[in-house]
């Protein structure tokens, strides 16, 4: 299972950012990722970086890491403006880059009325999203797709995608993973010794990923899965 963090851009700058990206390099961590939101869920008064400019930063500032939103969503920007987005990406770092898309959901949807951006129905986003998907696989970037309902479930495994699920348990990840790969993303205990637990819990269920939210650090990441033998702390 590889391990990843989300990078904290909720932010007036991007210092913590890139002190993150450097840090999970540093202790051998597989990726980073970062949020599609115009600001954190439920706080609109808050501040948010757009993820696109700080993975293109990270990119280029690293050289093992792989990157990318998650997850992107459909329908915030035109579906070019989006595969530009990352075709940018896949220029700086080619097969570095992870094509995390989704519909949204009734979370985000205060985000598009408050700038005037539709919402189409979610049959209709989900057809943009297999079509922007089908473009970047051929492409050759990887391509996870958010969401566990049957419907967006069904769609992941008709273009080959991984289901990329949130804070699910490791039995549900079991459960997706019995038809094709799934990747998890969400908080992690804060002990280290449940962390590590619950780190083997998914490698055994059959996560691909594991991307912690940037209340945990990278280090202890990596600290905790070294407990289980999924990584050797550097």
């Amino acid at each position: 299972m590889k391990l990843g963090i989300l990078l904290p851009l909720f932010r007036t700058d991007i210092a913590d950012a890139r002190a993150a990206a450097a840090e999970a390099e540093a202790v051998g961590l597989d990726g980073v990722f970062a949020y599609d939101h115009l600001w954190p869920i439920g706080h609109p008064e808050r501040p948010a970086f757009r993820p696109f400019p700080i993975l293109a930063e990270t990119l280029t500032t690293t050289s093992t890491l792989s990157v990318g939103p998650l997850v992107a969503r459909v329908g915030l920007v035109d579906n070019a403006v989006l595969e530009a987005e990352f075709m940018a990406l896949h220029a700086l770092g080619p097969g570095r880059v992870i094509a995390a898309l989704g519909i949204g959901d009734g979370l985000s949807a205060a985000e598009n009325a408050a700038y005037g951006i539709g919402l189409d129905a979610a049959p209709l986003r989900r057809e943009a999203l297999r079509e922007l998907a089908g473009r970047l696989a051929g492409a050759g970037l990887e391509v996870w797709v958010g969401g566990t309902g049957p419907k967006t479930v069904e769609l992941t495994r008709s273009i080959s995608a991984a289901v990329n699920c949130w804070a699910v348990t490791p039995e549900s990840v079991a459960a997706l993973a019995a038809d094709g790969p799934v990747t998890w993303a969400g908080d992690l205990p804060g002990d280290l010794d449940a962390m590590a637990r619950h780190l083997d819990d998914l490698a055994t269920a059959g996560a691909t990923w594991c991307v912690a939210t940037y209340g945990t650090t990278a280090a202890m990441v990596a600290e905790a899965a070294a407990k289980v033998g999924l990584r050797p702390t550097r």
